[in-house]
């Protein structure tokens, strides 16, 4: 079925996301949207799929105009979205979530039957999400799995992704790609909307950009190359970063010595990992995810103890000292997920900002909070991180998903004086924030800083890291100094194919 927006306009306030912005997604294509943090694409997107109203213009469907009132009204005519922050209910299981709100799930069905239904469907889709987990016993990467899941089973004719492969693996991707060819084969309509070029390049037919809330273009892929549509994008080509391996590291900063870690299940997921991370380098951590490197940001940041080995901070002991000690002898931590971890939604961007500081001298003394130098932190900060907002005063759920991250990615870079645990701190984000990342983290490093950097992207840990390790089921498989990491080798280990146990 085929979705049109006519001169769509959208405003919040005094800032106007969406000006006149016109888009056609036909029956049997895939569609990639396009455009920077904050250039309106979730907006449309939102639009479209019945979250927001339009202030101005037309959205139709199958050629009759629409006007969707709920999200809930938007899918039974056929339009579906997965979001790129999950609308999940944390405390129902996978298959609870799955069935949640679908007319054709029965109204009493014995739990065994429910996750049985789920398992059918996780298969018949390729998609595999333990049905009996509960959705906060879930890492990111399967959440996100889990909500393609949930909007693919309910047939939609028109399919909205926003970021879907910011959390997959490579092979997971390429599963995704195949699947959303054979449902443009099928007649549905395909909105793609990613940050990664080549994976737009990859499985999209046609492609539009936004910048600034207007339509840059529309044009076919094939009449397409990735440094034009950077260049639609920015408006200016900007050349992805090079960065050399510092070859004079420091002593350790970070140090984990034989530990051993459960996850939220009680199960066992870090098994005996020894790592150093040593000043003035930057340790990547591969792996497809769920093996164990969410529990090991958790132990490297205070988050988790373990149930067994030592961390210490700079020779310091602070085995089970908990996050705020982790703080103080100078770490900081970029959260994996930064709607529900690293931010409060609820609160405004400038209490946000200073969220990790209040107990700064600067910004109070000892029992009173200093507003004005708040007020000028606040601004200060957002400036340095080039977040774009409106207010300081506005909650920081009105942000874009992109300055969001900026927000904390600035925010945990000015806190680590000693290190920096970096958990997916790009996805999600437009290539120039990606960018402005990498060269925060690798100046973080110049600076004499220990970085422990997480990705499920091979591709980001080879360009930012001096060291990769691998983990595989728990453990390191494996570690490389970046001048002789082999991607191929790699992707192996990360697979579980090759392991070869190595010393630290």
């Amino acid at each position: 079925m085929t979705i049109e927006c006519r001169d769509v306009t959208k405003r919040f306030d005094d800032l106007t996301a969406l000006d006149q912005v016109s888009l056609i997604v036909q029956a049997g294509e895939v569609h990639g949207l396009l455009g920077e943090n904050g250039a309106g694409k979730t907006t449309l997107s939102n639009i479209m799929s019945g979250l927001y109203r339009a202030d101005e213009g037309t959205v139709l469907l199958g050629g009759t105009p629409t006007r969707f009132t709920s999200p809930r009204q938007a899918l039974l005519a056929g339009v579906g979205m997965v979001h790129q922050h999950f609308k999940l209910v944390e405390t129902l299981t996978a298959a609870e979530n799955l069935f949640l709100g679908w007319d054709e799930c029965p109204r009493r069905v014995p739990p065994k039957h429910l996750f049985r239904l789920g398992s059918e469907l996780g298969r018949a889709y390729g998609i595999d999400v333990d049905p009996q987990a509960y959705v906060w016993q879930l890492t990111v990467g399967e959440q996100q799995r889990l909500e393609i899941l949930r909007v693919l089973a309910r047939g939609a004719t028109v399919l909205i992704l926003d970021e879907p492969t910011a959390v997959l693996t490579e092979a997971e991707s390429a599963r995704l790609f195949s699947m959303l060819r054979q449902l443009a084969d099928e007649g549905k309509a395909v909105i793609f909307i990613s940050h990664k070029l080549r994976h737009v390049f990859s499985v999209c037919d046609q492609i539009t950009v936004l910048r600034g809330g207007r339509h840059i273009g529309t044009a076919p892929t094939s009449e397409l190359d990735v440094p034009t549509v950077a260049e639609m994008m920015t408006g200016s080509d900007r050349p992805e970063a090079h960065f050399e391996p510092t070859e004079v590291r420091g002593p350790p900063v970070i140090t984990l010595e034989e530990v051993h870690c459960s996850n939220s299940r009680a199960l066992p997921a870090v098994k005996g990992v020894s790592l150093d991370v040593r000043s003035g380098e930057v340790v990547g951590v591969a792996g497809v995810s769920g093996n164990g490197q969410t529990e090991l940001a958790a132990l490297a940041t205070g988050l988790a103890k373990p149930s067994a080995g030592r961390v210490l901070v700079g020779g310091q002991d602070l085995t089970g000292k908990g996050p705020r000690v982790f703080r103080d002898a100078g770490v900081g931590h970029i959260a994996e997920d930064r709607v529900n971890t690293a931010l409060v939604q609820s609160a405004s961007v400038r209490d946000n900002t200073v969220i990790c500081h209040y107990r700064s001298q600067l910004l109070s003394d000892g029992w009173r909070l200093k507003h004005r130098q708040i007020r000028s932190f606040a601004r200060q900060l957002l400036d340095a991180g080039r977040v774009q907002y409106r207010s300081t005063s506005a909650p920081v759920s009105q942000l874009s998903g992109g300055n969001q991250q900026r927000l904390v990615s600035t925010r945990e870079a000015m806190l680590a004086e000693r290190a920096l645990v970096a958990v997916h701190p790009t996805r999600g984000l437009d290539p120039g924030a990606v960018a402005a990342v990498h060269r925060t983290v690798r100046d973080q490093a110049q600076q004499g800083k220990a970085v422990l950097y997480f990705s499920d992207d091979l591709d980001e840990l080879l360009t930012v890291s001096d060291r990769l390790v691998v983990m595989y089921d728990g453990r390191i498989s494996r570690s490389y100094n970046r001048s002789e990491a082999d991607r191929r080798t790699i992707g192996r280990l990360m697979a579980g194919l090759t392991v070869h146990k190595e010393p630290r």
